[in-house]
């Protein structure tokens, strides 16, 4: 099978032999203009401005002719400091509250969980921005072939355009290498750089000039819902002009008549850890500005291009391609329901790699809500963990996409999360183990929050392992899976401690609970006894505890716990429309809002295997039934769900025509990023996480080929998805069936692979 692969060492190498930093990029852009996002005026707002990171430092690039806003993010600065959100009065509650919903009290329960069992404060702290970066140009009188683009193959943001007779070219990119942001503005004549740049920021900081062409801003973060901020910042900003000249005033940096200007940007906070906030930013930022300042602008653009291209390159995806690529992006989204524009959905699953590749890199932060983008002190749901679907989903590409990488913020968030939760579940719930509930912040505060309709739900520590131990099926690594056991196995002593018989049928339950925000009384009420919910996230995780435990060999006494915990939970159920019940009892017709975004009861089909087409077919068919009364559209996230359960049932072509919701102004702003509304993350990797599912699938030991491939995408090839077993998939298709495949793997061995309808034994190949 023939790939692009070539093509792309080829024009890497002819780059690197280019001294001059604006023909690195451009040579690049031009070539794979498949792979880049492009406009042809600035971002009038910031769901318009392009994204950059390097998974600490994040930026949104505008692109203003006359005037550049590059906006500004660290990943570790949130408002407040260390705190403890338990409540010490919710234990002494808790057996009334399981009282009163076991006897159909629901309000009373949901009256009482809200006056004794939350978080003290009710809410968590908001991730909040840094500051702004803003450049003034000198007006001009006429702008001509103005271009902004981001291309992904780089991951450089580019704005160029013709003035009065100069070409000006400026790039923007994010070193994960250097820890620098770096601006390099260029023209096609000598001497025709003039500019004054700014920084700003509506925290509580200062910002002063220093020595070298530099502003500095220092600071402190703010407090929140009566949490004292406890954080020291710094950003640094150095400007070095080649020619022309260079002052500096009080606040700003002003260049003149230069031939050429490289910015480079540093930031950080004094945070080391959720208990710690004694680092020293003024010191880091010093450090990486004076190494980079070293460099020069191609030798930073180099390191920069050989990570990133690392992990990027690692897949690529066709699904063919039609004169619509010509149009600009915000056009292709405008139209993608109704044209015929394949390669858009191939661009936006290339996207969201981009983007998880940007905001989610060993020793940073994970990806919040938002990535590791805001522009707000006080952002939609703080821009923080969600953790009844949002964080998980924002991994759920991670693995099929060879970027299991970025799966190590949020392991090491786990592993936190296990400290503080355990202090949680012993005051809450007077257990064993840890546990956390519906949403976390930097602190690590695992309380329940924002209101019995919301937060009390104490499954999601145990949803968390899932996407943990999916990354260790899909590598198979023994030294990782030894780092996550013991959070796994605290994780599932919790609930031993905390199941309880219900009634009727005397299966174990977990009470008091809910189904993710879906409310089963007027009210929003929620709170319940066993919601479907629960008893799947736990099935899997008592099981993959059992399977981690037999392969390290240790815990046999706490095997048979959880096995025998497993046994009694309550079991899938098929209610009186012939769906699968979301609840013990089947309300799934009497709720408030049966068109609920959240369809929480279907994990057990997505993103668990636990209900299969081929396996359990009267479930499938249930579940298949609950997503015909739940509906197709919902907000972004939600949507993206919908894609990934019903490329699950092998349905592409319903599949497909919820993406192309999607992919539309409802769900999908200018610049990709996804509409919930308004901006969440979550929908870019669920969305992208679909369409790998519509092309391969690997659970239950079997690997899928094109298992869901709609009618839109007839011919395609694709190269370097991953499966569960550890191994990579290439393979190309013509006419909705597969003619060339390859299966490889570090440790080559038999795997079953269904294709084209027939189930074979095929011996991998050696990767």
């Amino acid at each position: 099978m023939k790939h692009t692969l070539t093509m792309f060492i080829a024009l890497l190498l002819a780059a690197l032999a280019t001294p001059a930093f604006a023909d690195l990029t451009q040579a690049v852009t031009s070539a794979e203009a498949k792979l880049s996002l492009w406009y042809p005026k600035a971002a009038t707002n910031w769901n318009e401005a392009l994204p950059l990171g390097n998974g600490r430092l994040g930026a949104m690039v505008f692109g203003g002719a006359e005037q550049e806003r590059i906006q500004l993010n660290e990943g570790t600065l949130w408002a407040g400091g260390p705190y403890d959100p338990n409540n010490t009065n919710a234990l002494a509650a808790l057996p009334e509250a399981r009282r009163l919903i076991f006897d159909g009290d629901y309000e009373a329960a949901h009256k009482l969980i809200g006056e004794k069992m939350m978080a003290v404060p009710l809410k968590q702290m908001p991730y909040q921005m840094l500051g702004d970066l803003f450049l003034a140009f000198p007006a001009n009188a006429a702008i001509e072939n103005y271009r902004r683009d981001l291309n992904l193959d780089s991951a450089v943001a580019s704005v160029s355009y013709t003035a009065n007779g100069v070409h000006f070219r400026r790039e923007v990119f994010a070193s994960a290498v250097d820890q620098v942001i770096v601006v390099r503005l260029t023209a096609d004549q000598p001497g025709r750089i003039s500019f004054t740049a700014a920084l700003r920021t509506p925290q509580k900081a200062t910002v002063t000039a220093e020595a070298g062409n530099s502003l500095v801003i220092d600071g402190a973060n703010r407090e929140a819902r009566g949490i004292r901020g406890a954080l020291k910042f710094q950003a640094r900003l150095q400007v070095l002009a080649q020619g022309g000249t260079t002052t500096t005033n009080a606040h700003e940096v002003v260049v003149a008549n230069a031939d050429s200007t490289t910015l480079l940007i540093a930031a950080a906070t004094s945070y080391k850890n959720y208990r710690d906030v004694g680092g020293d930013p003024a010191g880091i930022t010093k450090r990486q500005l004076a190494a980079a300042a070293q460099k020069k602008p191609d030798a930073l653009l180099a390191a920069h291009l050989a990570d990133y291209r690392k992990l990027f390159r690692r897949v690529e995806l066709n699904l063919g391609e039609t004169d619509a690529m010509k149009l600009p992006t915000d056009q292709r989204i405008a139209q993608f329901t109704s044209g015929n524009d394949p390669q858009l959905a191939a661009l936006y699953c290339q996207f969201a790699r981009y983007l998880l590749i940007s905001c989610s890199r060993p020793g940073g932060q994970p990806a919040t809500l938002q990535g590791l983008w805001n522009d707000s002190l006080t952002p939609p749901w703080d821009s923080k963990y969600t953790i009844n679907i949002n964080t998980e989903m924002n991994y759920w590409p991670a693995e099929p996409g060879n970027l299991g990488e970025c799966v190590e913020p949020l392991t090491q968030m786990v592993l936190e999360l296990m400290e503080s939760g355990a202090r949680t579940a012993k005051i809450h719930y007077g257990a064993r183990g840890w546990v956390t509930h519906h949403n976390t912040d930097l602190w690590r505060a695992t309380a329940p929050i924002d209101g019995p309709t919301w937060g009390m739900w104490p499954t999601g520590g145990a949803w968390l392992c899932q996407n943990l131990w999916e990354h260790y099926q899909f590598n198979g690594d023994k030294e990782y899976l030894q780092r996550i056991y013991p959070a796994m196995k605290s994780a599932a002593l919790f609930f031993p401690d905390t199941l309880v018989e219900e009634p009727v049928n005397r299966w174990l339950v977990t009470c008091p609970s809910l189904s993710p925000e879906n409310p089963h009384r007027a009210g929003n009420i929620t709170v319940c006894a066993g919601p479907s919910m629960d008893m799947q996230i736990l099935r899997d995780l008592f099981a993959n505890c059992i399977r981690a435990s037999e392969t390290l060999g240790v815990d046999e006494a706490f095997r048979r716990e959880v096995a025998a915990a497993r046994a009694r939970l309550a079991p899938p159920q098929i209610g009186g429309s012939g769906q699968l019940q979301e609840w013990l009892e089947d309300w799934d017709l009497k709720v408030p809002e049966i068109h609920h975004r959240h369809v929480s009861h279907l994990y057990a089909l997505f993103p668990s295997p636990q209900i299969d087409v081929n396996t359990t077919p009267a479930l499938a068919a249930a579940a298949k039934k609950s997503l015909e009364l739940r509906g197709d559209k919902a907000t972004g996230w939600g949507t993206a769900w919908r894609i990934n359960l019903w490329a699950r049932l092998h349905e592409g072509d319903h599949a497909f025509g919820i993406l192309q919701f999607l992919l539309s102004p409802k769900c999908t702003y200018p610049n990709l990023l996804d509409s919930c509304p308004p901006f969440q993350i979550d929908g870019n990797f669920g969305g992208a996480c679909g369409i790998m599912e519509m092309l391969l699938q690997s659970q239950n030991d079997e690997l899928q080929l094109l298992p869901a491939l709609p009618k839109a995408w007839p011919t395609g090839s694709v190269r370097g998805l991953r499966a569960r077993g550890n191994f990579t998939v290439d393979m190309a298709w013509k006419g909705g069936k597969v003619t060339t495949y390859r299966i490889a793997s570090t440790e080559p061995r038999g795997v079953k692979v269904r294709i084209n309808g027939e189930v074979k034994a095929v011996k991998a190949e050696k990767l």
